[in-house]
């Protein structure tokens, strides 16, 4: 939900924290500040609210000199964005400085008693209680005499100090600390909240996630569960809390810092909408299988004997993601004839529904470190199920800890809404239905047209986007008006809840998706001259019902955008605007439909004014229940 950034080493720390902070700005834009170690023996720090830009318009004023020091990016949880609630936060007398993603959910207690030992608190966030914890453990620390040769050298006062400020904590957290006497060691740790550790020569870089460390290093250690990392210019250690010192597991970060750059676009959403031919092609490589008329996946990890035994699917999520599970439903209950549930991961985690032994739950996240759907998929596991994940980040924390699970390849996603995840998320679903309805009752001549339609994606994802000026235009009649409908019927139902969702997130317009037929058991008493209604109309088995759905509202005055099928009359005759996409096979709809209508909402909220690639009150990564 936050972003957090380190660096040790001999270059000044502030020109990769600022750096870093920029590449990270998606994951919250409330505020953020540097803490760095001066060469002075001081801690300097330069907080701000509001957006990068304008911590980097203080800092050309109050430059911070050293070579170690913190950075953090917020989306607050406790307190409002101010600069006195903006991280880093101060312990002590101002020795030890923190910053902090997740959620101290003792916090309360915890501070209450550190007033009480006399400790002063100058923010309402959660994170200060960490500070003054860990300055009060050292000072505890340093009264005692260590030896020389104990495993942590000169920094087992710090490491103990973490330590027992850690065991203290009730939440979740990806941390890191710098010290005012210790300026040539970093300490970071995570329990929830994802870190990585960039290997440098002579110098260490730490993130959030590995965005900020592309371009500045190759070789990166991500910290797991109960891991704390001791960092110093030349060396890494890591300590697990019941394990001791334990191996850094290093891997190669792959990706170019160039591939989040804008390019020729304006918006990180527009260059996402139109990077999705490619996407989709990154995500069907390699899985086709032409000889076989089915499909291939390489991490499953689980033996198509295991997979037949499956009576029952569970897909869990938030948000897009939900929806693209929704579209899974449709998918593999269709192809591959299991019975499929989908579950908000935010109510799967607290429910007990009656599951057979033989359920399969898929968690699906576009950045693996969804709080709610880690704790879903991890409640799953606790019962004994298999479980998977349809992620786009290698090495995030799902994709780590299921079973097994398949990789989008979509590339970086900076927007805030998701564009390119979602349709490759069902691009992936719409492959996997192939695979298991080929382990079923699905045809050898059915799998081979499904993959024919499957490989003829990309080329038609391409023609839908050629509606691009024409979205612009129908954007101008309506973008004042405050309540926007969306429907659809079958496969064109979740692509119809999504376009809505999109529309609210960027544009902050009230809208709502529904099944096109429940409009007359309520909904239809919303419908006016000013609430436009956006029906996903292709050609399909459901087609004259939706007609009929679309017939009913035109009757009570209401305005109607349709996407409908390249040529298709009747629907033009009608709508008072339509948008055109490819004629397709039935279930690829859903991908193509949701082209026009992510454009849509965007140059909606471009015509708003509203910030489209970082909307208020959201944050890209969400790291907190």
């Amino acid at each position: 939900m936050c972003g957090i950034v380190g660096y040790i080493g001999p270059s000044e720390a502030q020109n990769f924290l600022l750096e870093g902070l920029r590449r990270l700005e998606y994951r919250g834009y409330d505020s953020s500040g540097l803490a760095i170690v001066g060469r002075d023996g001081t801690l300097q720090v330069c907080k701000a609210a509001g957006r990068i830009d304008t911590l980097a318009g203080k800092l050309r004023k109050e430059h911070l000199k050293g070579s170690t020091g913190i950075g953090h990016t917020r989306w607050a949880t406790h307190g409002q964005a101010t600069d006195e609630n903006a991280h880093p936060h101060f312990g002590g007398e101002g020795e030890v400085a923190v910053v902090h993603n997740g959620v101290i959910e003792n916090y309360a207690s915890l501070r209450e008693r550190l007033i009480k030992a006399g400790y002063e608190f100058h923010s309402a966030t959660d994170t200060e209680v960490i500070a003054h914890l860990i300055a009060d453990c050292l000072s505890k620390q340093q009264a005692h005499s260590w030896d020389d040769q104990h495993p942590h050298g000169r920094f087992a006062p710090l490491v103990v100090a973490v330590e027992q400020t850690l065991a203290q904590l009730k939440g979740t957290y990806g941390l890191a600390v710098t010290f005012r006497e210790y300026p040539d060691v970093l300490i970071a740790a995570r329990l929830g909240s994802p870190l990585v550790v960039g290997i440098g020569v002579g110098e260490h870089f730490l993130a959030s996630d590995a965005s900020p460390l592309m371009g500045w290093t190759e070789k990166i250690v991500y910290l797991s569960e109960h891991q704390l990392a001791l960092i110093t210019p030349d060396h890494l250690k890591v300590i697990h809390r019941d394990k001791g010192d334990v191996q850094p597991h290093f891997q190669i970060l792959e990706g170019e810092a160039t591939s989040m750059d804008l390019g020729e676009f304006q918006h990180h959403m527009l260059k996402e909408i139109y990077e999705q031919p490619n996407s989709l092609r990154d995500a069907l490589r390699g899985r086709l299988l032409e000889d076989e008329a089915t499909a291939h996946f390489g991490g499953l990890n689980l033996t198509p004997q295991q997979l037949r035994q499956i009576d029952r699917i569970v897909f869990t999520g938030c948000g897009t993601s939900f929806h693209a599970g929704l579209v899974g439903e449709y998918l593999i209950e269709e192809f591959a004839r299991i019975p499929v549930e989908v579950e908000y991961a935010s109510e799967l985690r607290y429910r007990n529904p009656p599951m057979s032994h033989n359920t399969l739950c898929f968690a699906i996240t576009q950045s693996g470190e969804t709080a709610d759907t880690l704790a879903a998929l991890r409640e799953m596991k606790r019962k004994g199920h298999a479980t998977l994940s349809i992620c786009n980040v290698v090495d995030s924390t799902i994709a780590r800890e299921a079973d097994g699970g398949i990789y989008l390849h979509a590339g970086p996603e900076i927007g805030v809404a998701s564009t390119k995840a979602f349709t490759s998320q069902c691009v992936v679903l719409a492959t996997l239905a192939l695979y298991l309805g080929r382990m079923h009752h699905l045809s050898f001549a059915e799998g081979l047209r499904l993959i024919e339609s499957l490989r003829s994606l990309p080329d038609l994802v391409e023609e839908a986007l050629a509606c691009n000026d024409q979205v612009r235009q129908i954007a101008e009649k309506y973008y004042e008006c405050d309540n926007f409908l969306y429907l659809g019927r079958q496969y064109n139902y979740p692509t119809a809840l999504e376009g809505a969702l999109k529309l609210k997130e960027i544009s902050y317009i009230h809208a709502e998706g529904y099944p096109a037929a429940e409009m007359k058991h309520g909904p239809i008493a919303l419908v006016d001259q000013r609430t436009p209604s956006v029906f996903v109309i292709p050609r399909g088995a459901v087609f004259d019902k939706v007609m009929s759905n679309l017939e009913e509202i035109k009757a009570r005055g209401g305005p109607i955008i349709a996407v409908a099928n390249e040529g298709d009359k009747r629907v033009a005759e009608v709508a008072d605007d339509t948008l055109f996409i490819p004629k397709a096979d039935e279930f690829l709809y859903p991908i193509l439909a949701s082209i026009p209508l992510q454009l849509l909402a965007f140059h909606i909220a471009v015509l708003r004014g509203c910030d489209v690639d970082k909307p208020r009150n959201l944050a890209k990564s969400v790291t907190v229940e």
